[in-house]
């Protein structure tokens, strides 16, 4: 920062993003901070230097405090920079699904306001082509690497010499980025986070959560979603990090025994994937010393399997988009294989938030009753954009609804047991069944439709269509299997249709979804998986 923005800036101004990922990357600048696999390790200044190209070229294209761009791309190392890069530029930034649809990612950029995408020559190319045509507004559009649409942002930044990073001065209830997820209105919502938010989310995962010593961090779930939030932190640590584009589980593996791993983060399904691999035994995956894991259910019995196979390291979080993260944590000496019971808990409350079970009138239900998770606190968001109902229904009676409803025990740990929200968890992604059962309603066989989350071994949940035919009409699953992973990509579109006479209706005439849950999930206590 210039001595005369010092001038002007508040004696008492709180440390954000920006200041973070500057100090991390100068306290050891020799350091290994990034391992670009089959080229070369990048030290922290040399990164520290990227940083500044990437913001610099981001900025001659008017892209600087205030301005707002998306980016679409599987993981590579030139994410990372252009993360960075935007928190120095404070610039908004906002990440579309890589396995989206098309009319959902437009629909993101339109309603973000996006000025400019910055997206993956390798793989996105001809999705930014058409999302060009569909999104005039949009003025940019900057491709990580060599390509023949749009201009390339890695050779753009190469042009400009490296400076000094300098944190923006912000404000933290000014809005730093918005990610979408679904809606029960049947389209995304924009949910803003603020300069607050994402600098507490940091602040807890460094004081609550259990790191190696020397953080070797490897990224293959998407950045995204919830890699990115491992990247400051892995920097603050003096660590650095592997970039893997996905999750290849003998890839994953082969890169934990070359590399000497000690950290990663893995959504249940990648932990199952990893035991039922017939080459598990084959690699020494000794280095792991913690493997985070969230985004949503786990089996206890294979979480005990896992411990009993690769030791003490898992550390779970549980958060939401809304308040990221790290609402709760289930610490390593929590996770006792002999102990289903427990490893079926999502942990305790992180110190740093208020966390009550609430009924619907807002009051705190008796000790041992199942009831809403609700937050107070700086974790949480500012709202969804230009949704004031919505926004408002989220914030009723004063407090965040995260729409999972848990009880809790004597020793303060909280189970899930439903969910509130009409949402679905499949593999670590969020599915509003709306969006999926406007989709099939528009298939003239089909007279009505409910969309559920099944139990399922390897997703955790999968998604279920239930439609009723018209007299007369036929289609088969495949066709509307095909028709919504064409209009919302794969991760929404259902793994299964059943056909019946009738969606069964609750007393106010409307479908009932929870009797038509029983039928595939029994009398269990647990109502996610």
């Amino acid at each position: 920062m210039t001595e005369a923005s010092w001038e002007t800036a508040d004696l008492n101004r709180p440390i954000y993003a920006a200041d973070l990922i500057i100090s991390a990357l100068s306290r050891t600048p020799d350091n290994p901070a990034v391992n670009i696999i089959g080229q070369r390790e990048m030290t922290a200044r040399e990164m520290s230097e990227m940083v500044s190209r990437y913001s610099q070229a981001l900025a001659s294209k008017g892209l600087t405090q205030g301005k707002q761009l998306s980016v679409l791309a599987l993981n590579r190392p030139e994410v990372l920079f252009n993360m960075a890069a935007n928190q120095v530029n404070a610039t908004r930034s906002t990440p579309l699904h890589p396995m989206g649809s098309a009319d959902d990612q437009a629909y993101v950029l339109g309603d973000c306001g996006a000025e400019a995408l910055v997206f993956d020559p390798d793989n996105f190319t001809d999705r930014a082509r058409e999302l060009a045509e569909r999104v005039p507004t949009i003025k940019h559009f900057l491709s990580l690497g060599p390509c023949d649409f749009g201009e390339d942002l890695n050779a753009l930044a190469m042009t400009f010499e490296p400076k000094p990073l300098v944190a923006p001065l912000v404000n933290g209830e000014d809005l730093a980025g918005i990610s979408y997820s679904g809606g029960t209105t049947g389209k995304p919502k924009g949910i803003m986070s603020s300069y607050r938010g994402g600098a507490t989310m940091t602040q807890i995962q460094m004081s609550d959560w259990q790191w190696p010593d020397e953080v070797r961090f490897l990224i293959c779930t998407p950045l995204s979603h919830a890699g990115a939030a491992f990247f400051t932190p892995t920097l603050l640590k003096g660590g650095s990090l592997t970039v893997l584009p996905g999750f290849d589980p003998e890839k994953f593996m082969q890169t934990v025994q070359d590399h000497r791993i000690t950290a990663t983060m893995l959504v249940p399904t990648m932990i199952y994937v990893l035991l039922d691999h017939p080459k598990f035994d084959q690699y020494d995956l000794s280095s792991l010393q913690t493997i985070f894991y969230g985004a949503s259910a786990i089996s206890p019995t294979r979480l005990a399997e896992g411990i009993r196979r690769m030791g003490p390291i898992f550390f779970q979080f549980y958060g939401q988009a809304e308040c990221p993260m790290t609402i709760t944590v289930l610490r390593k000496e929590d996770h006792d294989p002999d102990n289903l019971e427990r490893l079926a808990s999502c942990g305790r409350p992180v110190p740093w938030l208020h966390v009550a079970l609430l009924d619907d009138d807002g009051n705190v239900v008796p000790h041992g009753e199942p009831g809403e998770i609700c937050v107070r606190g700086p974790l949480n968001m500012k709202g969804y954009l230009g949704k004031p109902e919505q926004t408002a229904e989220a914030f009723e009676h004063g407090w965040l609804h995260t729409g999972d409803v848990a009880r809790a025990d004597d020793e303060g740990f909280l189970y899930i047991v439903d969910r509130k929200k009409d949402m679905i968890i499949s593999g670590g992604f969020n599915v509003y069944p709306r969006e999926v059962e406007d989709v099939i309603s528009t298939h003239p066989a089909v007279s009505a439709v409910a969309v559920i989350g099944v139990p399922d071994e390897r997703w955790g949940e999968s998604v279920k269509a239930v439609v009723v035919r018209r007299p007369g009409e036929s289609v088969e699953a495949e066709e509307l299997i095909s028709l919504v992973k064409d209009a919302k990509g794969s991760v929404q579109a259902p793994k299964s249709v059943d056909f019946i006479d009738a969606i069964p209706l609750s007393a106010l005439g409307k479908p009932d979804k929870k009797a038509l849950r029983a039928q595939y999930w029994g009398d269990g206590s647990r109502q996610v998986n």
